[in-house]
């Protein structure tokens, strides 16, 4: 029966997958498919409903539009621009430094935003223009923007944190923000390695722009925007908010800076809220149909049987994470990250409990594969807005991809194999109880 429920769910979802049918869609039939072979047909109707009603009934949940909210406002608000001043102001000096102005700045902006692809789609806008001028390559420049995008899904806040507490059962979101700075800002330095060394080859020079602002005046600007995450993590730390709560102050803070900006006004704040509601709906209808998904493979048995399959190939716990580690890399090229990590976190949370793995450490893990996904066809989120923001094609920014790509590899294995990489600040901060 196992086999049979995984061998139908599996395969039906993929051949959706194939044929381009949305894949909150294809979930959804996908589970209806497996339960016609396993349940009465009127009680899994009775039940898919109370599951999809219940799986987004959670006060937690609200953090994701908020957070989502917090970005666009970010990205039209004139936030990015200062935030883009503030890193050609720290790293002008290195050879190909738009390149690295781009990975620094993916990383402030990411950190506040929490949204690997609104950073992709504000920096790209920005830094596209500025490159052009100085002669760099287009492909080179997309690929830099492309690879570094994914530190804002590490760096908190992150959505996609939340959303792991939320499907692993409530672990700490605090533990997680906390365990996702070291592991995010490797990240951003593997990139910017890479990115340095193809500048050093190609003959990009150092700055020689003079900013018409002082240092002095481009530090005060950008303070105000990094502040938002202070507060946001400084308020979720002391218990002054939760991590919902923090989502609404973060709209409102960033809300009134790009009103003070006079970047504004309420004609896009309107456009803003629309695009925030579609996602938002996007997300919220894929979680409700991933609850099914999750019901249909619990009652099967299918991650008890995955579980059994990884721990009968290797009793070694090193082995079994660098199994786990290439499967999710493999399915984060054609799995988008929000249905992967509803998808995956209940299959893997008790393989990682078997073996004595923190959660914590496991969902920064877990989060870093499927961020690497995202730059990955045929489904990388982040590839093709770069792509499309920078006028560029997959294949001419394939040749810079690849390394990029090896370098966030090795972050990952670092991040996997050295849990004081993820663990070391929530444990300093009292969070959780050892590393």
């Amino acid at each position: 029966m196992v086999l049979q429920s995984t061998l139908i769910l599996f395969g039906v979802f993929f051949i959706m997958l194939f044929t381009g049918v949305p894949i909150s869609v294809g979930i959804g039939i996908a589970s209806i498919v497996t339960a016609m072979f396993s349940f009465d047909p009127q009680v899994f109707a009775i039940t898919a409903a109370q599951r999809c009603f219940s799986g987004i009934d959670s006060f937690s949940l609200l953090a994701l539009p908020f957070f989502t909210l917090a970005g666009n406002i970010m990205n039209k608000g004139g936030i990015a621009q200062r935030l883009v001043r503030l890193a050609r102001l720290v790293v002008g000096w290195i050879p190909g430094y738009l390149a690295a102005t781009n990975v620094l700045a993916n990383m402030f902006f990411g950190a506040i935003s929490g949204s690997s692809v609104a950073a992709t789609s504000a920096m790209g806008s920005i830094m596209n223009p500025l490159e052009k001028d100085e002669g760099y390559d287009p492909n080179y420049s997309a690929a830099v923007n492309i690879c570094s995008a994914p530190t804002g899904i590490i760096i908190p806040p992150s959505g996609p944190l939340i959303l792991y507490s939320i499907t692993a059962g409530g672990v700490s979101v605090a533990a997680l923000f906390m365990g996702g700075y070291i592991p995010g800002a490797l990240l951003g330095i593997c990139v910017l390695v890479v990115a340095m060394y193809i500048a050093n080859k190609k003959g990009y020079k150092a700055s020689a722009v003079k900013d018409s602002a002082s240092p002095v005046k481009i530090i005060i600007d950008a303070v105000p925007s990094l502040l938002a995450v202070i507060i946001v993590m400084a308020g979720i730390l002391l218990g002054w908010f939760t991590p919902t709560e923090a989502g609404v102050v973060c709209v409102l803070y960033c809300g009134l800076l790009g009103f003070l900006y006079k970047e504004l006004n309420l004609k896009n704040l309107y456009e803003i809220l629309a695009d925030t509601m579609i996602s938002s709906a996007t997300i919220l209808f894929l979680i409700a149909a991933s609850t099914i998904m999750s019901y249909v493979m619990s009652y099967s048995g299918i991650p008890a049987a995955i579980s059994q399959l990884l721990m009968g190939a290797s009793s070694n716990k090193y082995v079994i994470l660098l199994i786990m580690n290439v499967f999710l890399l493999v399915m984060g090229m054609f799995l988008d990250l929000t249905p992967a990590v509803l998808i995956f976190t209940p299959i893997f949370l008790p393989i990682i409990n078997s073996i004595g793995m923190s959660p914590v450490h496991f969902g920064i893990m877990l989060i870093l594969n499927l961020g690497i996904g995202s730059v990955t066809p045929p489904v990388g989120s982040c590839l093709f807005v770069g792509c499309g923001v920078d006028k560029v094609t997959i294949e001419g920014v394939s040749k810079y991809i690849v390394p990029m790509f090896c370098a966030m590899v090795v972050a990952l294995l670092l991040v996997t194999y050295i849990p004081a990489l993820s663990l070391l600040i929530p444990y300093l901060c009292g969070l959780i109880p050892s590393m």
